[in-house]
């Protein structure tokens, strides 16, 4: 009989092993070619602004997408080679060397390699034209998908497979080589040994987790985050990560000792789901850790991204609230300038002659806004009656009202702004051709004017500037050089890039002259972040199937291992219905403690960091739980697959 024969029998004998193992592949290939056939979709191509960005993005997450698909197939191609053990003891008993069993397995991988490509691939293109019409919802884009199967995607998509079955003959090699005869078969005979526990590890493990919570929620304005942010980073990480270790290696073991203790430990069934939950709390140590810290890692991704997503249509106004602005020129280039905005099939909602004082500042900027380093050196002092007429057009209820030397800075995109009470009004100080300070009443997350863009460079820098009282300005205006700037409300003006590209062509003829533009950064910033929360929701979508076969392939395993101890209780007179309860009470104390601690790690760190930075827009933390709600109903049901999947195998010889 050839190696090849041998592997078509191999196949037959263990077929659903073998079908646990293609869907894997199959899975793999499907997210694969979904993925990659996006980036040569000229439909997609044609709607997009940016194109070059969008390939270059979604090439770097396709290497992470794969780099998720490679974990994802090798942890089942492990479970898929522990499990044939005792099969590769009787290959080695009759004869065959280690050589022809890695060449059967790679045969093997070939065989399920190719109908996994064809099978996934057909589907892929399937889901590629439902996802592309995802992206361009995202994006909100008009634009019709059509159904295709770019050969491009399919050539990268065999390549990488082709790549990853080679890396699982290596793996299949060494795990045959590494493991003697006698080991072999019997592999699946090896208990493990209670770990040792005490009542202070397990108090220590709460105190760990603990501090780390403490930490976090004690927000980034702390000063634990101010001035010992590399220590706190570091222990936090510390407590994370060592706490769930040790929760799940000493509390959980601590309370599983403590249950057996109890007097009414023998009464129900108690003493059959905990006995067999202490051997495992050694080997399900890590797995446990890791299941917690990856889901913790999903939420956490996934909630970024949506908040990023949903924060860009009005953060982007927020940075560029004109949909049109410069400064202004000579009466001939501004008139050129008013007659192309004219003539374009944007509509004129506005236009604003803006007047400003220049100053040079003499206080720290620290004072006035934060991030310094995002502004242009100087302070450009406008007047309340001027400001407030821009604002009036806006709609944005952001009046002053100022008198004498009262002024308000407009730090937009700070982290901390703040109204000042009467007392604690800082000073800040100015200089045209004399110095003047002002009382600073409030810091506003607020911009005039916006950043300065490039319709190739996008955001530049932006301009400091401060309102000051019509009368603080009216004596600084005799003796203090003046600037004013046009600004253009446009209807449309998101989708303005050309009319952008031409106002700018025009301004930037003068060195150094202001220009920002709404239409510059809007296309880059949605596809951008569409993109990421695009392909984070991908690389959600493959943790979840890795999460998935961490915990299916383990509970599979460990019932297999248990069919026999179940077989005894059956004999003893545990009926069905009580075998079910044990296994339900068994696997709800692996499945909870993980999905606790992964939520609250998520929850601490993006209460703390994200949502936090974010309360001017609504309805985010709804948004947070929304996702924290589908990725607790995805684990209930995997909770509840792998119950029946371990009573099916149990009792699969009854």
């Amino acid at each position: 009989m050839s190696l090849l024969d041998l592997t078509i029998r191999n196949v037959k004998r263990n077929f659903r092993l073998y079908t646990i193992y293609l869907f894997s592949m199959i899975t793999g290939v499907i997210i694969q070619f979904t993925f990659s056939s996006l980036m040569y979709n000229q439909d997609i191509m044609d709607a997009l602004q940016n194109r070059d960005i969008f390939q270059t993005g979604v090439a770097i997450a396709s290497v992470v997408v794969f780099m998720f698909i490679i974990f994802f197939i090798l942890y089942a191609n492990s479970f898929f080679m522990r499990q044939r053990k005792k099969e590769f003891g009787m290959y080695l008993l009759y004869g065959l060397n280690e050589r022809q069993i890695t060449m059967m397995m790679f045969y093997e991988t070939i065989f399920i390699s190719a109908i996994s490509l064809v099978t996934g691939i057909l589907l892929g293109g399937l889901l590629s034209k439902l996802f592309g019409m995802l992206l361009m919802n995202l994006m909100q884009y008009d634009q019709v998908i059509s159904l295709s199967f770019p050969a491009q995607a399919m050539v990268s998509t065999a390549g990488l497979f082709l790549l990853l079955a080679i890396i699982i003959s290596v793996q299949s090699y060494i795990m045959v080589n590494r493991v003697h005869l006698t080991e072999l078969f019997h592999a699946k005979q090896k208990s493990e040994k209670p770990v040792k526990t005490s009542a202070s590890m397990a108090i220590v493990s709460l105190l760990i987790l603990g501090m780390a919570f403490a930490l976090i929620s004690s927000g980034k304005g702390s000063i634990f985050w101010l001035d010992y942010a590399t220590w706190s980073m570091i222990a936090v990480t510390i407590g994370i990560i060592g706490g769930t270790f040790l929760f799940f290696r000493q509390f959980a073991g601590w309370l599983l000792q403590s249950v057996s203790r109890r007097k009414k430990y023998h009464e129900g069934n108690t003493v059959l789901w905990t006995s067999s939950l202490r051997f495992q709390i050694r080997g399900n140590t890590l797995n446990l850790t890791f299941i917690s810290l990856f889901s913790a890692a999903i939420m956490i991704l996934l909630c970024f991204m949506t908040i990023n997503y949903k924060v860009q249509f009005d953060a982007v106004g927020r940075n560029l609230p004109n949909d049109i602005a410069f400064q202004s020129m000579d009466k001939a280039t501004n008139t050129q300038i008013d007659d192309l905005i004219t003539r374009s099939r944007h509509k004129i909602i506005f236009h604003l002659t803006a007047e400003v004082i220049e100053a040079s500042r003499v206080t720290d900027m620290h004072v006035a806004v934060d991030n310094p380093e995002y502004y242009t050196p100087g302070v450009l002092l406008v007047s309340q009656q001027t400001y407030n007429e821009l604002i009036s057009h806006r709609d944005d209820k952001q009046n002053v009202e100022l008198q004498g030397n009262e002024a308000v800075t407009l730090s937009q995109g700070s982290d901390f702004p703040k109204l000042y009470e009467p007392g604690e009004q800082p000073s800040f100080t100015v200089k045209t051709d004399t110095e003047r300070t002002f009382k600073l009443i409030e810091k506003k997350d607020y911009a005039y004017l916006g950043w300065a863009t490039d319709p190739a460079e996008s955001m530049i820098l932006k301009p400091a500037v401060l309102a000051i009282s019509d009368e603080a300005y009216q004596e600084l205006q005799a003796h203090a050089s003046q600037k004013s700037f046009e600004i253009y409300g446009l209807q449309d003006a998101k989708n303005a890039e050309v009319l952008s590209q031409q106002v700018h062509a025009i301004v930037k003829m003068t060195p150094g002259a202001y220009y920002s533009s709404f239409a510059d950064v809007y296309s880059k910033q949605i596809e951008s972040s569409s993109l990421m929360l695009f392909a984070s929701g991908f690389l959600a979508l493959i943790a979840i199937f890795a999460l998935a076969s961490v915990i299916y392939f383990k509970q599979l395993r460990e019932a297999t291992d248990e069919k026999l101890q179940y077989a005894i209780l059956r004999k003893i007179g545990v009926d069905n219905r009580e075998m079910k309860s044990v296994i339900r009470k068994q696997l709800l104390f692996v499945f909870l403690p993980p999905l606790v601690l992964g939520v609250l790690h998520s929850w601490f760190i993006i209460k703390y960091y994200i949502l936090d930075s974010v309360q001017d827009f609504p309805g985010l933390t709804g948004v947070v739980w929304g996702i924290m709600g589908v990725y607790f109903l995805i684990y209930v049901l995997f909770y509840i697959s792998s119950t029946n999947i371990y009573y099916k195998i149990v009792n699969e010889n009854h």
